[in-house]
């Protein structure tokens, strides 16, 4: 694409009659340059990408978007702000793809990952090609690639779409975080289906209250549009259990499709019958009442059920078919996700870390453990740190056991984050132990037949962040480790 031809789509007032090269990539990583680029600068938290511009250049860039102007011997484009003009030129650059596509997009606090491989599972069963992008990894077909963020950057994420399409995907389905709607990393992304899964603490150290979160979850909805196409409809799907929902109703143009146990919804659970083993429900539907028997287990996991059927429903996917595929799901990584090397006790690792998250996982523990309940839990470093207490207190308060060990501290100290945890339960019985593996470790030690021991906070993550530092650490790992070190003696 000519330059000239991509610079048009910066309306209004971006005018350049410079040069006009070929334009063959954009990049805003100087490393990832290559001739005929367009390297675009931008102002960071820990760098200025305009410091870069020259090696860009040096790199094969033949062209520079900048917030101001810089003295090279290849175009330069001033914009106010060059992150919100990279959106409009990758979605540009790359043919719009997400409107090739049959887009589903997932937010909330708690939920995203497991739904959004649920609603992945219904249109693969369904016989479309599938494109999946979240916290585990980004997935096409069948072939999986590492991620660093739950939403990537707008450059990052057209550039995904394109490739999804150019391999003939047809449905794609996303997680969604509040920070990338915040920073605008989805402008320009056309969702068909919005879901909301719930609303609870968690991002207070960015977003600062809760009202200022739920507009951040609202902006998913509200960027629906505001016209109706009936030939490609719009649809938010919503937890009527959730206050939050009402909120979202208000903000969005699209039609409202509700889910829900507690409270009346378009579809609805019923009759919950929960075992160790699994859940079943009867499911309420305009279409009729349908039996639901899942491999998952609690209220959190039928939440979650509910929200991929209503997206299915919505995308004309028939109801028996995303019944039979939610139902052949026995879980996703690092979601609820059992250890099991022989022992006569159950071992989970849940992803659990937020309070609201942590409480609903140990208030399923609690329905099913016939003993002791131990949980291993921390909080991470340079996060929100007036959800510490809370967590230790609803430790303290599920388990018959609580262990408060590391997370990702990051660059802070992992005694001074137990300490802020202990101010919660001051006069309660816990243990402290800094070290995460001796704490899972130590939680191996004291289980008896019976017992469970959940594992809080890390779920599928398969490192540990200490300071600057990042090394191999995976609960899942150090919970079988632990075990066949008992078992051995």
């Amino acid at each position: 694409m000519k330059l000239h031809t991509l610079i048009g789509h910066l309306r209004p007032f971006v005018q350049f009659s410079g040069e006009n090269p070929e334009i063959t990539s954009i990049h805003n990583d100087n490393r990832k340059v290559e001739k005929g680029s367009l390297f675009i600068c931008i102002n960071g938290f820990t760098f200025d990408g305009h410091d870069f511009a020259e090696s860009a250049v040096k790199n094969g860039a033949v062209a520079i978007l900048a917030e101001r102007e810089l003295p090279l011997n290849v175009p330069v484009i001033v914009v106010k702000d060059t992150y919100r003009a990279m959106a409009v030129l990758a979605d540009a650059f790359y043919g719009q793809p997400s409107k090739k596509l049959h887009l589903v997009g997932i937010t909330g606090t708690n939920g995203k990952t497991t739904t959004s491989h649920l609603i992945e599972k219904i249109f693969a069963d369904s016989g479309k090609k599938t494109g999946l992008i979240g916290t585990m990894y980004t997935k096409i077909g069948s072939e999986t690639f590492d991620v660093k963020n739950t939403t990537p950057e707008s450059l990052t994420l057209q550039r995904t779409f394109r490739k999804m399409v150019d391999e003939g995907v047809e449905t794609a389905v996303m997680e969604v975080s509040s920070h990338a709607l915040v920073y605008g990393r989805v402008h320009g992304t056309d969702y068909n289906v919005a879901v909301f899964t719930n609303l609870s603490q968690d991002h207070l150290d960015y977003h600062k209250t809760m009202e200022e979160y739920r507009r951040a979850k609202g902006l998913l909805f509200a960027q629906l549009g505001n016209s109706f196409n009936h030939d490609h409809p719009k649809f938010a799907v919503l937890n009527a259990d959730d206050p939050a929902s009402d909120e979202f109703i208000s903000s969005t143009a699209a039609h409202v499709v509700t889910y829900g146990i507690d409270h009346q919804a378009d579809i609805q659970a019923v009759n919950l019958r929960m075992t160790s083993g699994g859940t079943e429900f009867d499911l309420v539907t305009p279409l009729g009442i349908r039996k639901v028997s899942l491999q998952l287990i609690g209220k959190f996991s039928v939440y979650n059920v509910l929200a991929s059927i209503s997206a299915a429903l919505v995308s004309e996917i028939d109801i028996d078919s995303a019944i039979q595929s939610v139902e052949q799901v026995n879980g996703v990584a690092g979601r609820f996700e059992p250890v099991d090397a022989g022992q006569n006790y159950a071992v989970i690792v849940d992803y659990a870390h937020t309070p609201d998250s942590l409480e609903n996982v140990l208030k399923t523990v609690k329905q099913f453990a016939k003993n002791r309940i131990f949980v291993v839990v921390g909080c991470g470093g340079d996060r929100d740190r007036t959800k510490r207490p809370l967590m230790a207190q609803i430790a303290c308060r599920y388990a018959t056991d609580a262990i408060f060990t590391s997370d990702n501290p990051r660059s802070e100290n992992p005694a001074d984050i137990i300490k802020e945890m202990e101010i919660g339960v001051s006069g309660e019985q816990y243990l402290a132990i800094i070290d995460r593996k001796e704490a899972i470790r130590h939680a191996v030690s004291m289980a008896r037949e019976g017992d469970v021991i959940l594992i809080a906070g890390k779920g599928h993550e398969t490192y540990q962040q200490i300071g600057n530092e990042v090394f191999d650490f995976d609960d899942r790992v150090a919970a079988r480790e632990a075990i066949e070190e008992r078992q051995h003696g």
